[in-house]
């Protein structure tokens, strides 16, 4: 699972215009509640414009649609100032963002799952001025995605001191906006229970209970990309409590995140990735994530994508790879040419991950040829030579599995200077690096004779 940084949400940035509600409780009163591990921090870049809300052109239609939801948003944080001042003190939320289990000792080391936490709303906080910007006093244009970017970090604060069971009304009107007709409207419904589902895993139930995923899924396809953005961190935020991966698996998402997955922003992708990757952990569904065809983009996220992006990959690859028709799926989709150029990438963080998936890969026969024609060898002995502790590790495992079984592999071992490393390994390294360089070594010195009676 990927490595994450948690960046405070930089309030700082947000636009200084009238706030639409400030409870006095909230000004006397800091909420103060630990964030448990969630499942994805959002890497997103400040945009300097978001066309979705500004209205320059826009019908009479369209801004009576606005005023509408804008009416909603305040409804909902009406409701919510209501609950907070009728709270006394912080109630500390029983959050249990658990971090997923262990995808393998060799991934465990160095990856952790988190969830849509901190600064995912950083992208949208810079406002575009509105049609009449020229006019020194303009009168301000009800603009729903503004009025909720405002109340966001006030919202927030609300949202982690009521129980779920006052925040019930809000969810609903939440849901009833993502029918809307109006983009607008189901665009501040799906941020608002992205949100909601960020950090507390009964809010995450109370979510999915009142029939968010299906309402949330046909977003999944929208034409806004930002629409689709929250829609899809939407469902990987209520994806990390175990009941909603069955509902969002039963509701039929598995395609359409894969369609996020080729069609989507950088963000999108990503958070696309990391839901098909939650999904996963129900066995089953690494069988139909597959066979619905997840492996293709995903090698083209982890070949085209961010730094990011490219772990996302990395660590959903390795957990559908962990099913023998995927591996097949994976070298057919071209993954072993980027893994073997990744392992020769030193300081990303990336190549450690690279050679688990390979590994993985060479577990059956078609993966074992496609590393060796791609130069997997020599890339290994450089990461044996060069990498890191753990990727010396995992490094000599993967040789091992290639050389085991092939006389012509060590000989390509050989060639490429592979025993000076491995002799250092076998006395420098960790335990378990010394044992699998000393097995290596000793499949390097049997007689080329003896072992081409059993070996290809």
């Amino acid at each position: 699972m990927v490595s994450l940084e948690d960046s405070p949400s930089n309030l700082s940035r947000l636009p200084s215009t009238r706030p639409f509600y400030t409870p006095s409780s909230l000004s006397s009163t800091k909420i103060q509640r630990p964030l448990g591990p969630s499942m994805r921090t959002i890497r997103s870049k400040i945009y300097q414009t978001d066309r979705s809300c500004s209205f320059p052109g826009s019908t009479t239609a369209e801004r009576s649609a606005c005023v509408s939801e804008n009416l909603t948003d305040s409804v909902i944080d009406l409701r919510l100032g209501e609950l907070a001042s009728r709270t006394n003190k912080s109630v500390k939320s029983s959050s249990s963002a658990q971090d997923f289990p262990e995808l393998s000792q060799a991934f465990s080391d160095f990856s952790a799952c988190s969830s849509d936490i901190s600064g995912e709303l950083q992208r949208l906080a810079s406002i575009p001025t509105s049609e009449n910007a020229s006019d020194p006093n303009p009168e301000p244009e009800p603009e729903p995605c503004v009025g909720f970017l405002q109340r966001e970090s006030f919202s927030t604060e609300i949202i982690e001191s009521i129980s779920p069971e006052d925040l019930q009304p809000t969810i609903k009107i939440c849901i009833d906006g993502l029918r809307s007709p109006s983009i607008a409207v189901k665009r501040s419904a799906a941020a608002k229970l992205r949100l909601l589902a960020k950090n507390r895993s009964d809010n995450r139930a109370l979510i999915g209970e009142s029939g968010a995923v299906p309402a949330l899924i046909p977003l999944l396809r929208c034409s806004d990309p930002w629409t689709q953005e929250h829609a899809v961190t939407a469902l990987l935020n209520l994806s990390l409590l175990e009941e909603n991966k069955t509902l969002i698996t039963n509701a039929g998402a598995i395609k359409s995140l894969i369609y996020v997955l080729k069609t989507g922003t950088e963000t999108s992708k990503q958070n696309a990735a990391c839901a098909l990757l939650s999904l996963s952990l129900i066995d089953d569904n690494k069988i139909s994530i597959g066979a619905c065809g997840a492996i293709p983009p995903l090698v083209s996220l982890l070949i085209n994508g961010s730094n990011r992006g490219k772990k996302d990959a990395l660590t959903t690859l390795y957990k559908l790879c962990l099913v023998k028709l995927n591996k097949e799926r994976a070298v057919s989709a071209g993954a072993v040419k980027p893994l073997v150029e990744l392992v020769l990438e030193q300081g990303r963080g990336l190549a450690e991950k690279a050679m688990v998936v390979l590994s993985s890969l060479a577990a059956i026969q078609v993966g074992k040829a496609a590393i060796v024609e791609e130069g997997g060898i020599p890339a290994l002995v450089e990461a044996i030579e060069d990498g890191s502790v753990k990727g010396k590790e995992f490094a000599v495992l993967t040789l091992l599995q290639l050389c085991s079984d092939s006389v012509r592999n060590r000989g390509l071992l050989v060639r490429e200077g592979g025993i000076p490393p491995l002799v250092a390994l076998s006395q420098t390294g960790t335990s378990r690096a010394k044992h699998k360089a000393e097995t290596l070594l000793g499949f390097l010195r049997e007689p080329r004779q003896e072992a081409s009676s059993s070996s290809p």
